[in-house]
């Protein structure tokens, strides 16, 4: 099967197992940081994605958020969150997804992400843009940082890693969110709903998706320090390209926070 269309094929069944467990009584806990949840749900998802990956792709890699880690032998991986938004989705706030994202020999050829509350399916690939509900989308037009809205994430726990962004880009920015999705975020980047996004701490499956999305509707993605992006080295900074250089700017003065 192409892999693209397994990815839309497994998000949307995935997707579909969410909007079930919705709303319903379930098993949620804490790994080890405060807010930062797993539900039922996740568990569901990854074992609904990574049975249909595996049965398809047999010999490719697997990563995932709750755990999987299949070490394959093609030079393919899937990399996935199988709910990204946890807390969003444990409160019944409509802004979580699934993200699937598709490299081999390293390189991202495609990615999906699945918000189903929204009813919105994001599509990459590699060379052919990006789409949302088979619509292509492209990134925003503006100019300035002063007039972008831009978004970010944290962890509760963890705010001060970010603080000193998060308040000197609300000083600058005309507006700031945190949505508490990195995939979503990047998606609503790769639409033009937001001009720029960055955070710090993220993994693989937080962004493979979304950083393809991005570049494929015509934006850039780095680390926040302006270098070239690295999947595992959690900094990313994802924008329009028009206020990108503007966006490394104010980070500048600060040192990037390390692990």
């Amino acid at each position: 099967m192409d892999p693209l269309r397994c990815a839309i094929e497994t998000a949307t069944e995935a997707g579909a197992l969410l909007l079930e467990l919705l709303g319903t009584e379930l098993d949620t806990r804490e790994k080890g940081t405060r807010g930062d949840l797993v539900t039922a749900a996740d568990r569901a998802s990854e074992k609904t994605i990574v049975t249909r990956l595996r049965r398809e792709f047999p010999s490719s890699s697997i990563l995932a958020e709750e755990g999987t880690n299949v070490t394959g032998t093609s030079g393919e991986r899937w990399i996935l969150d199988p709910l990204d938004g946890t807390t969003n989705f444990a409160h019944g706030y409509p802004l979580f997804c699934v993200s699937i994202g598709f490299e081999r020999a390293g390189e991202m050829l495609c990615g999906v992400i699945y918000a189903p509350a929204l009813g919105e399916l994001y599509v990459a690939e590699r060379g052919a843009g990006a789409r949302c509900n088979d619509r292509p989308v492209s990134v925003s037009q503006t100019e300035r940082v002063a007039d972008a809205l831009v978004c970010t994430g944290f962890k509760p726990a963890r705010y001060e890693r970010n603080g000193a962004n998060f308040a000197k880009l609300s000083g600058i920015a005309q507006g700031v969110r945190r949505d508490g999705s990195a995939a979503l975020d990047l998606a609503f980047v790769a639409t033009g709903r937001f001009d720029a996004f960055w955070e710090l701490d993220l993994s693989p499956w937080d962004v493979a998706a979304g950083a393809l999305l991005v570049r494929e509707a015509g934006g850039r993605v780095t680390s926040l320090d302006g270098s070239p992006f690295d999947l595992e080295r959690g900094s990313t900074l994802a924008s329009n390209a028009r206020v990108h250089a503007e966006m490394v700017s104010a980070f500048a003065p600060m040192e990037e926070p390390t692990n």
